[in-house]
């Protein structure tokens, strides 16, 4: 029997050096992060709500359409995969159902915030949150729920920005207490701050290289010197892609034709090979398919 994802998440983190989780937020894009050999994927809320949706990330997303889009993120990639769970989906006892359902779907781990409902992108104005013994109690039964002891849970705080620094440090040092297995303060603003919570707890620590620019873009051998052992990406493919996508769209709609785009795209096979295409005529052949019924 193999070792779950969990398990080698946690091989992760006893390792030498900071994990880096681009982040991803379907299975076409996980299947890229495996392909360039990052170590695990991030399956990112705000990507899920943007690609799913096409709307900005404000809690609209419900439970069970996170879990669908994880496990076909941990499908796609083989990775192991630490998913955004927001805030839980309610109280203690929807935060069991929660853990249940992600561990289910074969996450290696989850972060969940402590806000209200609905929650708000970390990097978004307006944030509230929810009193830190509300939070201390979703974290204990995130810990009990999890049926995988090797299962992580990532409490994140995004107090800096509601109640202050050295809140969210407090927040943080009861979520730790209470369980936690890594800590998530969402959204420091300097180095100095980075610095002081990469080395203010005994439990492993997330940095959230996010576009919003709030947080400073270390690479991740600084982030490592301050203290960090994880370090996510959620938004950097999704960005990567909006102008090529829209300067495609712009110059079909001047030429009528995209034939002068052709020599700057990838091609159809190198597309289906990323997808696995190749792994898919290996099966029809093992499994005799007649050639006409083969993809191929």
């Amino acid at each position: 029997m193999t070792d779950s994802a969990a398990a080698a998440f946690r091989r992760l983190l006893a390792g030498p050096d900071v994990i880096m989780a681009p982040g991803a937020p379907d299975p076409f894009y996980a299947r890229l992060v495996a392909h360039k050999g990052f170590p695990a994927v991030y399956m990112t809320g705000a990507g899920t709500t943007a690609v799913r949706l096409g709307m900005p990330d404000v809690g609209l997303l419900t439970m069970t359409e996170m879990v669908d889009n994880a496990a076909r993120v941990v499908d796609a990639s083989g990775l192991p995969v630490i998913a955004d769970c927001d805030n839980g989906y309610g109280g203690p006892l929807n935060v069991r159902r929660a853990i249940r359902s992600y561990e289910r779907a074969g996450v290696a781990a989850v972060h969940i915030e402590d806000q209200v409902i609905p929650k708000r992108c970390g990097h978004f104005v307006g944030k509230q949150l929810v009193p830190a013994e509300e939070m201390v109690a979703k974290v204990k039964a995130a810990v009990d729920a999890r049926t995988d002891p090797d299962f992580v849970v990532i409490a994140r705080t995004d107090a800096i920005a509601v109640e202050g620094f050295d809140a969210a440090l407090a927040r943080a040092a009861l979520y730790e207490e209470a369980g936690a297995d890594m800590l998530f303060v969402e959204a420091p603003t300097d180095r100095r701050q980075m610095a002081r919570i990469g080395s203010a707890f005994g439990v492993p620590q997330v940095a959230n290289l996010a576009s919003s620019r709030k947080t400073p873009l270390l690479s991740a051998g600084e982030l490592g010197a301050l203290g960090f052992k994880l370090a996510i990406y959620p938004g950097l493919l999704l960005l990567s892609t909006i102008r090529a996508a829209l300067g495609c769209l712009d110059r079909l709609k001047e030429k009528r034709t995209w034939a002068d785009m052709e020599a700057d795209l990838p091609t159809f096979d190198e597309m289906l090979n990323l997808m696995g295409m190749n792994e898919v005529a290996a099966l029809e052949e093992r499994y005799a398919l007649p050639e006409r019924e083969r993809a191929r």
